[in-house]
């Protein structure tokens, strides 16, 4: 049995690719000619993998985005811009990430069997990216030095890392429930010995965010922003879903015949004989699709940005604290 589920759209990137290394090799070399930006974003974040999703057959991007899971994302930012058409920007974020079978709204087609799945996941998030920020309309301004009262839009490239951890809640026999961490009872069999294939994931990845912008300058010095960003990965275990169900016995084999783990591993992985549709299936079965490992795991985030341009490196306190690391004069003779 085969069911598809919601996905990232992670193909055709070849030219975005192209574009962020064109970008690096235009930028000033010289690091004291550089004007400096910093600010704080804030915004709605949102899962995009193999949990949850909307009725019908998993697609791609908005068609499966679960609104009720939308979790805030915040963080801080300093860019660096050599020209007016280019800032370098380095950022750091925080949020958390959500997914869950059980909101999936019936329709009476391939999202049954999702359903029937009753998988949940959440993740606390936390990234690091340098990005570089493109805008294409500056040649049509007179002065682009300028900006008081202009709006500007952008393109976003860039490449980053981040951090994850699944959870998911385990109701113990008195009806009590606990979150707990899903990467240690290997669920899918990752590094057991019977399952020789299915590697252990790591909680550090690398992502490649890329979306559009645009940004409102009050004045030469603070500026008002809104981004759209999607972040490529290349994990599918952010939600601790990928490959297919293994049978209770090896979670017993591997963790001990009287383990706690085993008993965790096995709700925990196996979650249809708790869903509201139990009556018509109690439980998948072992090395029954479990999840779609031909797509990765992705998130976006929607931000709103205030921002601060501190002015050039050259200037004032900006020049004396980079003072070792500006250009060299060249000597004519």
């Amino acid at each position: 049995m085969t069911f598809p589920y919601p996905s990232a759209p992670f193909r055709h990137l070849k030219p975005l690719f192209a574009l962020w290394v064109i970008l690096i090799f235009l930028r000033d070399p010289c690091l004291g000619q550089m004007r400096v930006e910093a600010g704080i974003a804030v915004g709605p974040s949102n899962f995009l993998g193999d949990l949850g999703g909307r009725y019908g057959r998993g697609m791609t991007f908005l068609k499966d985005n679960n609104i009720q899971l939308t979790r805030i994302m915040s963080g801080a930012y300093a860019g660096f811009s050599p020209t007016p058409a280019l800032v370098f920007r380095v950022a750091v974020n925080v949020g958390r990430l959500e997914g869950a079978d059980s909101i999936i709204a019936a329709g009476g087609g391939h999202e049954l069997t999702r359903m029937e799945r009753n998988l949940h996941f959440r993740s606390p998030l936390a990234e690091a990216f340098v990005a570089a920020e493109f805008y294409p309309t500056l040649w049509m301004e007179r002065d682009p030095d300028v900006t008081e009262h202009k709006i500007r839009p952008y393109l976003l490239l860039g490449m980053g890392v981040f951090r994850f951890n699944p959870q998911a809640q385990y109701t113990d026999l008195n009806g009590i429930a606990t979150w707990v961490d899903l990467k240690p009872l290997r669920t899918e069999g990752q590094g057991m010995p019977s399952h020789p294939n299915r590697k252990e994931y790591k909680l550090t990845d690398i992502n490649v965010p890329y979306g559009f912008g645009i940004k409102y300058f009050f004045n030469d010095r603070f500026y008002l922003g809104f981004e759209v960003v999607n972040r490529m990965t290349f994990t599918d275990y952010i939600d601790d879903v990928s490959t297919n169900y293994i049978p209770d016995k090896d979670f017993y084999d591997y963790f001990g015949a009287n383990s706690a783990e085993a008993d965790l591993a096995v709700q925990l992985a196996n979650h249809s004989n708790l869903s509201i549709r139990s009556n018509t299936r109690t439980s998948f079965l072992g090395f029954e699709q479990r999840g779609n490992p031909r797509n990765n795991d992705a998130y976006y985030s929607m931000n709103l940005r205030l921002g601060i341009r501190l002015g050039d490196l050259s200037e004032g306190f900006l020049r004396r604290a980079v003072d070792q690391t500006r250009c060299p004069h060249v000597v004519h003779w």
